[in-house]
């Protein structure tokens, strides 16, 4: 199912206003719920399921820690910890979920096509292009860092936890400057800081899908809002 790109940023602006709102009743719970799990499905149906069934297991397992240990009661040190952790996977994990959704199936030619047509200015579409591609290509350099060091015999077992911190850290540090300074280089080579208007050959049109998403984030939303402070 493809969205607009605009449709998946609002649904992050809508799933992040949702968690920064406490849920205290049922329906609540189940309007936070909601909302998480349908970017989930949508990474299913992306064909991304090692990250969907991922984040799926982290939450599920944040859930049932928060109603059925962290509920009794108890002031253990040990069911404090667990408390001060599962609240914040619960309450930040649904923007995560949502941002590597938009990331994930967000081209950057559909991204920068989106904000020309929502008029945002250059430095911040600029900004944000640049950290959509930033992530992924971090996370590849680590993965060629790891099975370098694994050819080495460098991991955790063995005694050797120190030399895998060293030998995978600083290389991912010093890979993040360049990475940097590449993707930079790489947006001005394109032409992205100039003052004539880009065009694109991806076409952009809010759909039924796109609608139906955007109208279901919104009752969410108003849904939340209502219950929680009008109602």
């Amino acid at each position: 199912m493809k969205l607009d790109p605009r449709t998946k940023l609002y649904m992050i602006l809508v799933v992040s206003a949702v968690v920064m709102m406490s849920a205290t009743t049922p329906l609540l719970w189940t309007v936070r719920i909601v909302i998480t799990m349908i970017p989930i499905f949508l990474l299913i149906g992306e064909k991304k399921y090692t990250s969907a069934f991922g984040f799926m297991f982290l939450y599920a397992a944040a859930m049932v820690l928060t109603f059925c240990f962290v509920s009794e009661s108890s002031t253990t040190f040990f069911k404090n910890f667990v408390t001060g952790y599962t609240g914040i996977i619960v309450q930040f994990m649904p923007c995560m979920i949502t941002a590597w959704y938009v990331v994930r199936t967000t081209k950057i030619g559909e991204f920068m096509s989106a904000m020309q047509r929502m008029h945002l200015p250059d430095g911040i579409t600029i900004s944000l292009a640049v950290v959509m591609r930033f992530f992924p290509t971090i996370r590849e350099e680590y993965s060629s860092i790891s099975d370098a060091m694994k050819m080495r015999g460098i991991a955790f077992g063995g005694g050797n936890a120190a030399k895998m911190i060293e030998y995978r850290m600083i290389p991912l540090l010093f890979s993040c400057v360049n990475i940097g300074d590449e993707l930079s280089a790489a947006a001005i080579t394109r032409g992205l800081g100039g003052k004539v208007k880009r065009t694109s050959v991806e076409t952009l049109k809010l759909r039924i899908t796109d609608w139906f998403f955007i109208t279901l984030f919104t009752a969410a939303a108003v849904v939340f809002i209502l219950f929680k402070y009008v109602l």
